[in-house]
């Protein structure tokens, strides 16, 4: 089957994303500036000072992807929910991608605590609409539910690669402690690269899935497909700024 070919704690207080190591700590005494505690000194940055349009940019990427795999976790739900009954021999497979979604979903949540970023306002609504999603198009058809499937995991592979363009694009920073002052890629830049790689390579797998298992049977095919295309893009940029 060919693959389309296209590749988002309430009370955390809000800080820009920062790969560098903390500066270190001191606070004055006099004229004196004096260590803040042993556990104040820290290794010298091994790389420049992010922009503020860089350490906004990954907050937005770690807040509407924790979002988006929030919201995929609660399609799947729905849909096991009404079809695991009347049609058991889905279970496993509808199973197999909520668990990948659950570790998404785990994996951004890590980081949005580690990085102490704001997670989206509009988390209980992500959560009532992805249920609702999941269990309207569940009740319409299994195939309805599957180009549910089709057309979410379709606009989040697109949203990833256009993620991954910007982080390997524009991170390539210069490294102060190099005598030659080389560029790289901060190494949780690199991380978040490899994750982000990895996930889209799993929501294309449940892309595929959804097409073996007749998504574009549905009826109607369009309608469903086209609304929910329209709805995810809407969700993702909320989230990113919400």
């Amino acid at each position: 089957m060919l693959r389309t070919s296209l590749y988002n704690q309430s009370q955390l207080l809000s800080r820009p994303f920062s790969v560098l190591a903390p500066l270190k700590a001191t606070v004055k005494n006099g004229n004196k500036s004096v260590k803040a505690g042993k556990h104040a000194e820290a290794k010298v940055p091994k790389y420049e000072q992010l922009s503020e349009a860089q350490r906004a940019y990954l907050d937005r990427v770690i807040r509407v992807d924790q979002a988006g795999e929030l919201g995929a976790n609660y399609i799947y739900a729905g849909q096991i929910f009404v079809l695991s009954r009347k049609y058991p021999h889905l279970r496993p497979t509808l199973n197999h991608m909520r668990d990948q979604e659950i570790h998404h979903h785990n994996t951004f949540n890590a980081l949005q605590i580690k990085n102490r970023v704001r997670p989206s306002l509009l988390t209980p609504f992500w959560k009532v609409g992805a249920i609702a999603m999941g269990m309207g198009t569940a009740m319409i058809s299994p195939e309805a539910a599957m180009a549910c499937t089709e057309a979410v995991e379709t606009v989040i592979g697109g949203h990833y690669n256009a993620q991954l363009r910007v982080l390997t694009n524009q991170f390539d920073l210069e490294d102060v402690s190099s005598p030659e002052n080389k560029k790289g890629t901060p190494q949780e830049v690199k991380s978040l690269i490899d994750t982000i790689k990895l996930f889209r390579d799993q929501e294309l797998e449940h892309l595929d899935t959804a097409i073996k298992h007749d998504s574009r049977r549905a009826v109607p095919y369009k309608v469903i497909t086209e609304g929910i295309k329209g709805i995810c893009k809407i969700a993702i940029w909320s989230a990113e700024r919400i």
